[in-house]
Order: structure tokens, then sequence, then C-alpha cells
């Protein structure tokens, strides 16, 4: 059986610049790093590449979160037209949109300061022999 991989190194074969067996598409726009997650990395090559890039993305909609409750709250207390009952509300929601950006990045911090600290590699996960 043939799996899509297979098929498009088969199909691409013979094309493009550099002619040959065994040539891939590659996409122009992804990282090297992000084509090379098609070669179906298996035990710790997979870790080693989706922790960082999990603890990345998780950071990425963290700051998003915040930028929208941020807004929200902005356009809430813009909003309000003197009614103290609202006002009140956007100013909570605005502090507590703060509070979690701080807490997001005092996170990521520590995770770094640790790993500067002890010479522990916590988002490659470096146990010993075993490189995850």
């Amino acid at each position: 059986m043939i799996n899509a991989l297979t098929f498009y190194k088969l199909a691409s074969a013979g094309t493009g610049e550099n002619p040959g067996p065994g040539r891939s598409i590659t996409n122009p726009i992804l990282k090297p790093e992000l084509q090379n997650l098609t070669n179906n990395p298996v035990g710790s090559t997979f870790f080693s590449i989706f922790i960082p890039r999990l603890v990345t993305l998780g950071l990425i909609i963290g700051v998003l979160i915040f930028f929208f409750i941020m807004i929200i709250g902005a356009i809430q207390w813009i909003s309000s037209g003197g009614d103290k009952n609202a006002l009140e509300e956007a100013k909570h929601k605005i502090t507590n949109a703060i509070i979690g950006i701080v807490i997001l990045f005092s996170v990521f911090a520590i995770l770094k300061l640790i790993e500067n600290f002890f010479g522990v590699s916590i988002l490659t996960l470096d146990i010993g022999s075993l490189a995850i």
C-alpha cells in the first residue's frame, strides 16, 4: 500500500531544478523543522519537537485571549454610559486580563529560570541517556 508521502515523492521525481528519484515536494512557507514532521518521527524525536511547540502554542493562545479580553473590557468601559455596575464589570474584566497575562509570563519566566539555574532542560525533557 502506498501512503500519501510516498505518492508525493514519486509524483515529484524527475521534476523541478534537480530532477531525480526520491525528490519530495516541500512547502516554501513552512520552516524545515515543520517539513520534517512528515517523516513520521517516533518516540523521543517526536516529543523533542512536540513539547516545545506545544508550550509556544499555549503562550500564543494565552496572549490572544488576553488581547481579546482587554478589547472587550475596553468596549464595555466605553459603552458603560456612566452606569457604575457596568463600569465596575469592565474594570474587573481588564484587571483579570492583566493578572492572567502576568501569570502566563511568570510561569514561562520561572521555567526559564529553573532551566538556567539547575541546568535542566524542561522544555526538551532531557532525562539521562533518554533525550525526549
